[in-house]
């Protein structure tokens, strides 16, 4: 089976990241498939490169990073709440003139579209919101 997940939580101030990525590990060992995370809301602050958790506590971007790499699960963050929340990437960094950048792939800014096309591709998409 095909899933999509959907998080709108942010990392550290819910379950619903931490929920997302025991979910997502539960079902690529059941052998499915993940093809795609979508982060919305408060949701995209997974995507922060320069998020630097205390050493006891489980560093979420680089656990998304790993699903990537290791499953070629795609990461996609809502643009508009992410600029919103002041998260960009290098091109949106240059069309704001700001001079830096916290998104970087495998994370990818996208729109809404996305996710109205991820939710008509996959057989499930699950939400995980605070």
């Amino acid at each position: 089976m095909r899933y999509g997940l959907l998080v709108e939580g942010a990392p550290y101030s819910s379950q619903a990241s931490h929920s997302a990525l025991r979910f997502a590990a539960a079902l690529i060992a059941r052998g499915h498939r993940l093809e795609c995370v979508f982060f919305y809301h408060d949701g995209v602050y997974n995507a922060a490169r320069l998020a630097a958790p205390p050493q006891d506590e489980p560093h979420l971007y680089d656990a998304w990073r790993s699903l990537h790499d290791e499953h070629g699960t795609q990461l996609q963050v809502c643009i508009a709440a992410a600029l919103r929340r002041g998260l960009l990437d290098s091109r949106e960094a240059e069309r704001h003139g700001k001079s830096g950048h916290s998104v970087e792939p495998p994370f990818e800014l996208t729109g809404l579209g996305q996710l109205i096309d991820l939710g008509r591709e996959v057989d499930r998409l699950v939400t995980f919101a605070p």
